[in-house]
């Protein structure tokens, strides 16, 4: 008998959406313009282009405005770098996102540490790592910020409770275990190498896997009553007469529901958080670019 919640990150991050775009017209009384995100894209990856009219879409839709600049994957990385600095400039953009992986012969690390950190609102520059791992106000990534809101909402307080990330990624794995921090956790960070990792994780409250392996955590690897945010998004081999594997996360789920208290699950669950928090991100930073208090909620 499975007794399990399931969180439902879809219906929660629609309530972010409708709490942002709520909040937006505040922001634009008061700044004279609306919040604007660019996004950038170099190459024609189709997973890519998804991404980002997902991230057109939902822009628009919370009232802001919404930049898309493409470049062609032989794009030169001074040229990317030079848009970049455009961006900085702009001061109708407030949110800047270069849309990961890049190309080949393309360099990640220098474009990211090119964005003005107070515009980067994936999270990813140094600073804002900085700032985050010195417990002041900072721009972070946003599947781990949306996993953060999930377990808050599932579990109120968060202090004293054991918590166990596994994987140590600088997207989800590090700064995940600095918001956990934050809240008062005793944080584990374990990974594939990790020794014994099921007793590991057999000791936690909360679980995040964002490991990359398909159900790599089984369901005796979990206490009783843990909450469990599984980030992993993965496709199995298709089944005989089907053209597409389904998706899992990181953690076998239908194990796992005899076990826990509650789990998020693949798809609809951090996923829909993280273009949410994209927008909040935005909204974040536009209000501390134009000296204004933070919106209460976000």
């Amino acid at each position: 008998m499975t007794t399990a919640q399931i969180i439902d990150g879809k219906a929660f991050a629609a309530g972010l959406r409708e709490r942002i775009k709520d909040a937006v017209p505040s922001f634009q009384k008061q700044a004279g313009r609306a919040p604007g995100l660019a996004v950038v894209l170099v190459g024609e990856d189709p997973a890519s282009q998804v991404y980002v009219a997902s991230k057109h879409k939902a822009t628009i839709a919370a009232g802001m405005k919404s930049f898309e600049h493409r470049l062609p994957a032989d794009a030169a990385q001074a040229d990317l770098l030079a848009l970049v600095q455009q961006l900085n400039a702009d001061e109708t953009v407030d949110g800047i996102l270069v849309q990961l992986p890049l190309p080949d012969g393309l360099d990640e690390k220098a474009v990211v540490m090119a964005i003005d950190p107070d515009k980067d609102v994936d999270g990813l520059h140094v600073i804002n790592a900085g700032r985050l791992a010195n417990g002041e106000e900072a721009l972070t990534p946003c599947t781990p910020l949306g996993s953060l809101m999930l377990l808050k909402d599932s579990l109120g307080d968060l202090s004293g409770l054991n918590a166990v990330v596994v994987g140590r990624s600088i997207l989800v794995g590090k700064p995940m275990a600095q918001l956990l921090l934050s809240e008062n956790c005793t944080v584990t960070m374990a990974h594939s190498r990790t020794r014994d990792l099921p007793d590991v994780v057999r000791r936690a409250d909360i679980v995040v896997a964002a490991v990359g392996r398909a159900e790599m955590v089984k369901g005796d690897w979990l206490k009783p009553g843990a909450v469990v945010i599984d980030v992993g998004i993965n496709r199995l081999a298709p089944e005989p007469g089907k053209e597409r594997g389904r998706l899992v996360g990181d953690v076998a789920t239908a194990e796992a529901l005899d076990h826990v208290r509650a789990i998020t699950p693949v798809p609809g669950g951090v996923g829909p958080m993280t273009i949410a928090v994209l927008l909040r991100n935005t909204l974040v930073a536009a209000s501390a670019r134009a000296g204004l208090e933070k919106p209460k909620g976000l």
